[in-house]
């Protein structure tokens, strides 16, 4: 029987594997089994082929790289060679992460791209987070929780607050061969309630070429670096770095995003600065950090030689805000619709356009405005006793008023035809004083706020309430009070019931005695 032609595989079956890999070449020739076959080997790289059906390549380099056949021979006779199968050997991969957003609303989620460049081939994936080591002036990688050997190349990060670096590598095999660690990649919030924060002087986004600009750290930690992310995606440190504070002495290639790392693994708020390379060009004079909604802002236009005062045009996302030139944008209550990419124009010439991020109100200040509210309350009460007390003193008419809309006094202890429901009894109380008694009386009508078919004339009663005070002498107050009566009228117009109106008289003792 003659045997079919050879195969050559590949275990594990890729054909692109990297520097450092393990892969197996097998032989394999269908219909020849039990029989006692040698093998013959054609790769580049093999100049004694094995006469094993396998050939292993521990530790793979790029000499490995190249086209592998076989075929059998058994006594005298050969089987035909095999297909060639081609093996590509590279240098050890790094992956390229991604990261989405870059730009962070504090609180959103994040989603962690991990690249390869053979995704299909049985990659799983390691997520880290970079930790600042500023005495190596390197970082630490962290994994990440559920960051390893995910299925996924994906992995999201809830909640993401502030500025922070990831990186992610990938691995397979068995034993696992791991990749690099790719290029750190950043999301950057410009949130300046974390615990280190960054100013830049001069404030603004837009700076002239050979502008000199002052990025300082800010927080309590003792030690400070100051990283960009270039343009074209470099990552580098502040060189004229002097205790927390960089200078730069700007040029183009200073157009990044920049934020501070302390020596504990804390990040700053990340800021955007452009740097015009065109020196006769304006540039938009933009605030640095996000502006608060609610609070007012200003942009402006300027030259390197002065600030534009006319003639300005500015655009809201490419949009022209209004036909009337004026040196200055001003929005008094800044919303979040206000958000966006801004630019000027001036004589024709354009700056280049700065994103303003525009954050909600600090709820963190309720409690200040809780505790102005509550010592406003209690200082307008004591104004109110205060004012009520001189009342009293000058026995004025405001506080018979006040003290008449109390609830009836305790002491009271007859309310004869008083409608409950529809009424409240209130006496008054005036302190006694050394002098001789005086009399006052107080005429209050009550009336009946109820809705009827018929109105009748209400009859009347009168109470009158004693007070008497802890002074040498009682001082008398008495209060009438006018009542419809909660009999009903009889249905002849203009007469009244047979009772005749009632006095009522109560004596109060008051505990206290207050002078006059």
């Amino acid at each position: 029987t003659v045997p079919s032609k050879p195969t050559v595989t590949l275990q594990p079956s890729w054909t692109q594997i990297y520097s450092g890999e393990t892969v197996t070449v097998r032989c394999e020739i269908q219909g020849g089994e039990g029989a006692q076959w040698t093998y013959e080997w054609r790769a580049a790289k093999l100049n004694t082929p094995p006469t094993s059906n396998e050939y292993r390549i521990i530790r793979a380099t790029e000499s490995d790289s190249g086209g592998y056949s076989c075929r059998g021979r058994r006594d005298y006779f050969f089987s035909e060679w095999s297909d060639i199968i081609t093996l590509t050997v590279s240098y050890k991969p790094r992956p390229v992460l991604t990261v989405s957003p870059s730009w962070l609303s504090p609180g959103a989620s994040v989603t962690l791209n991990c690249e390869v460049e053979h995704p299909s081939a049985g990659w799983s994936f390691y997520w880290y987070k970079a930790v600042p080591d500023l005495s190596e002036k390197s970082s630490s990688y962290e994994l990440l929780p559920d960051g390893s050997g995910t299925a996924q190349d994906s992995y999201i990060i809830h909640g993401q607050t502030h500025t922070a670096g990831y990186v992610c590598r990938a691995g397979r095999g068995d034993p696992e061969y791991h990749t690099d660690h790719s290029q750190p990649k950043f999301v950057w919030s410009a949130d300046v309630h974390s615990a280190a924060s960054l100013t830049v002087s001069p404030d603004r986004v837009q700076h002239f070429t050979s502008d000199s600009v002052s990025l300082t750290c800010e927080g309590n930690f003792p030690e400070w670096r100051v990283r960009k992310f270039s343009e074209d995606g470099r990552l580098s440190d502040c060189r004229r770095m002097t205790g927390s504070t960089c200078d730069i002495n700007t040029s183009k290639s200073d157009t990044a995003v920049y934020w501070c790392e302390s020596g504990s693994g804390e990040f700053s708020s990340a800021v955007n600065i452009t740097v015009q390379n065109d020196g006769d060009g304006p540039i938009l004079v933009s605030p640095v950090h996000p502006v608060t909604e609610g609070a007012s802002v200003s942009l402006s236009c300027s030259l390197r030689t002065q600030k534009i005062l006319s003639n300005v045009f500015f655009y809201h996302n490419d949009k022209l805000i209004e036909n009337d030139p004026r040196g200055e944008l001003k929005i008094s209550a800044v919303s979040k619709s206000d958000e966006g990419f801004y630019k000027c124009q001036y004589s024709g010439r354009e700056s280049a356009q700065s994103w303003m991020s525009v954050k909600g109100a600090d709820s963190s200040s309720s409690p200040v405005w809780l505790m102005v509210g509550l010592v406003c309350g209690v200082s307008l009460i004591i104004i109110l006793l205060l004012l009520l007390y001189r009342c009293r003193q000058s026995k004025c008419s405001c506080f018979t008023r006040w003290i008449q809309s109390e609830s009836h006094s305790p002491g009271s202890s007859t309310n004869h035809g008083v409608n409950q429901d529809e009424t409240h009894e209130h006496n008054s109380v005036h302190p006694g004083t050394d002098e001789p008694r005086e009399v006052t009386y107080s005429l209050i009508k009550l009336q009946n706020l109820r809705k009827k078919k018929k109105h009748h004339k209400a009859e009347q009663s009168a109470v009158y309430s004693e007070v008497k005070t802890g002074a040498a002498e009682d001082s008398l107050m008495y209060a009438e009070v006018k009542q419809p009566k909660k009999e009903k009228a009889k249905k002849n117009k203009g007469t009244s019931s047979p009772a005749a109106d009632a006095a009522v008289y109560s004596e109060v003792t008051s505990g206290s005695s207050l002078s006059q």
